[in-house]
Parts: structure tokens; C-alpha cells; sequence
């Protein structure tokens, strides 16, 4: 699924968090959002995923306009395309891995969930507290659930934030291996290491301003 954003713009009160951007995302490849601490790379890896509308400007999915459609539009693009994994991992703490895998209870183990916890490190630890797992492991936890969906779109923030360098190194390889499968993924970091396993790196245009 190629992710275009066409010049968009967001601006929410007086602050205008994202300005002018343009980037294409391709289906096999990472690209990398990248600069500083409030430049809106999080905030365009957002509106790239539709979490966030567009002031001006489009996000296209395929050359299809995708940003601005209903609610109903964007949770099926969501459910039939698209995983994330942000900086708080979406884990649900009392929840068991293999709920927070597949969002859902089963009365028998299921092997897709077997699998995706195999892929990423996390086999044999179906039944354990997921708040009883690591930083990292929560990381890799969130990524187990992007490939038991079969996403076509994985996007990503800050990914390695916190890790220390032996988990850092595992999520890059991660990530690489899931565009090698085929997805889109995008990545809003600061880390240098993730950025350089990028094919492609957007630094973004401008700061948050404020608007007078």
C-alpha cells in the first residue's frame, strides 16, 4: 500500500503543528520520520495513519483520497489495513500476552497467536500478565500484534525510545523484516540507528509555530 501525504497542513487553535508536507511512503520499505522535539513528526506520522485530520493538503492510500472521509471510512481503514505501535504500546496491563496479541479470549491457544509471538521472541508466554513484561518486551509485544493482523500499513513512534541498545537493535530488525514481508511502515524517530535502517528518510519542514 504506497501512503502519500500531499502538502498537508494542521493547524488546531492558533498552533500550527504540521506545515507543507509531502512524503511517499512505498509498500516493502521503512521510511523514517525524523527532527527534533516538536518539529510534528509524530503529528504527521498521525495524519498519515488518519488518527489525526488534515487542515489542507490529502493523504492518499493506493492514489485514493483517504483523509477527510466519515468515521465509518477511517475505522475501516484501521481494521482492514493498518496497526500502530506508539510510545505507550497500547498493552493492556491485566490483560494476558496472548489477549493483547489478538484483543479477544479464546478458550483454546490459536495458532496465529503462537506464531506472532514466535516471530518477535515472545513464544510459550501466552498466559503471562503482559504488565508483568519489560519495556522492550511490551515493544516487541505490540509488534506481535501488527503481525497477527497481517497489517498492510505499520506506523510506528519512537520505537526505540527508552531501549537499551541489545532491545534497540532487536525492534529495528523487527521493523525491517515486516516491510520485508511486504507492509508500509513509518516511523517517527530521533534515533539515528533507526533512521539508517530506513530506505528513506522526511525531515520535517518546520517547528510548531504559533499563529498571530
Amino acid at each position: 500500500m504506497i501512503i502519500e501525504a500531499h502538502d498537508v497542513g494542521v493547524t488546531i487553535g492558533r498552533r500550527r503543528i504540521v506545515h507543507g508536507e509531502s512524503v511517499r511512503c512505498e509498500p516493502g520499505e521503512m521510511t523514517a520520520l525524523t527532527g527534533p522535539s516538536g518539529s510534528g513528526k509524530t503529528s504527521l506520522l498521525h495524519v498519515l495513519g488518519l488518527l489525526l485530520p488534515v487542515t489542507s493538503g490529502a493523504v492518499t492510500a493506493d492514489g485514493t483520497v483517504v483523509s477527510g472521509g466519515s468515521p465509518r471510512a477511517r475505522r475501516a481503514f484501521w481494521r482492514d489495513h493498518a496497526a500502530f505501535v506508539l510510545q505507550d504500546y497500547g498493552i493492556i496491563d491485566d490483560e494476558s500476552v496472548a489477549f493483547n496479541v489478538a484483543l479477544r479470549r479464546t478458550r483454546r491457544a490459536d495458532p496465529r497467536v503462537r506464531a506472532a509471538l514466535e516471530h518477535v521472541g515472545l513464544q510459550g508466554r501466552e498466559a503471562e500478565p503482559a504488565g508483568h513484561l519489560s519495556g522492550g518486551e511490551k515493544q516487541r509485544l505490540a509488534l506481535a500484534r501488527a503481525v497477527h493482523r497481517d497489517a498492510r500499513a505499520l506506523f510506528v513512534d519512537e520505537p526505540t525510545a527508552s531501549l537499551d541498545a541489545a532491545n534497540r537493535a532487536l525492534v529495528i530488525g523487527l521493523l525491517d523484516d515486516f516491510a520485508r514481508r511486504g507492509a508500509t511502515v513509518v516511523v517517527a524517530t530521533h534515533d539515528e540507528d533507526m533512521t539508517a535502517a530506513c530506505a528513506h528518510r522526511h525531515p520535517m519542514n518546520a517547528p510548531t509555530i504559533t499563529i498571530h
